[in-house]
């Protein structure tokens, strides 16, 4: 049955492509206004149509200033935007910016780049965590593991978030992601259908 699971990626790929780069960004880009509901609407069709479910433990905090997760894949974003409608301002590395139909994606939608090969990024980053929480009142999103990983644990988190919460202090509710890797695998090239879990844990607030 592995020919199917690489049929069903591909699948999914195209319309994770044709959805962004049809849909989610001439819409961005012409009812600016409505930024956050046009990605809520546009992920849960996404995520229907490669047959995705979504079970969630615990609440979202929605006064929570960053929301810090494990990585396993870009389903890990379509499926929470799918599930909430919160205007979130994701954290990306500065490499996806520069791909042509994601980056005018991220660039609508006014995620926050990050160089993590420069020595200024981590400035940058605490000015950009500012600005969402003091001038554009978005929360952030972030993998503080700062990669992808073919495992369900988590990974140890990179230091600079921690150091981010503490400076600005920031209201921080951690999220653990299971089962988007079952949905879409994009080390092996294999899809099934499946349940994306989100488990909300109890928010923290990061004195400095």
């Amino acid at each position: 049955m592995k020919i199917f699971a690489k049929i069903r990626f591909y699948w999914g790929a195209f319309i994770i492509s044709f959805n962004t780069a049809l849909l989610m960004i001439p819409a961005l880009m012409l009812f600016g206004k409505y930024k956050s509901t046009i990605v809520h609407h546009i992920n849960r069709i996404t995520l229907f149509l490669m047959g995705g479910k979504i079970e969630q433990v615990g609440e979202m905090d929605k006064t929570a200033d960053m929301y810090i997760m494990n990585h396993q894949g870009i389903v890990d974003i379509i499926a929470l935007e799918a599930l909430q409608n919160n205007h979130l301002r994701w954290v990306a590395k500065k490499e996806l910016f520069d791909v042509f139909w994601f980056g005018n994606l991220l660039r609508h939608g006014e995620m926050i780049s990050l160089n993590r090969g420069n020595k200024t990024g981590l400035r940058k980053l605490i000015k950009d965590v500012e600005e969402s929480k003091n001038i554009l009142h978005r929360p952030v999103a972030i993998f503080p593991e700062g990669t992808r990983t073919d495992k369900q644990a988590l990974l140890s988190f990179k230091q600079g978030t921690k150091m981010i919460a503490q400076k600005l202090n920031l209201r921080v509710q951690p999220i653990v992601i299971t089962g988007s890797k079952w949905l879409l695998n994009e080390h092996n090239y294999t899809a099934h259908s499946g349940t994306v879990n989100y488990t909300f844990l109890d928010s923290i607030e990061v004195k400095g």
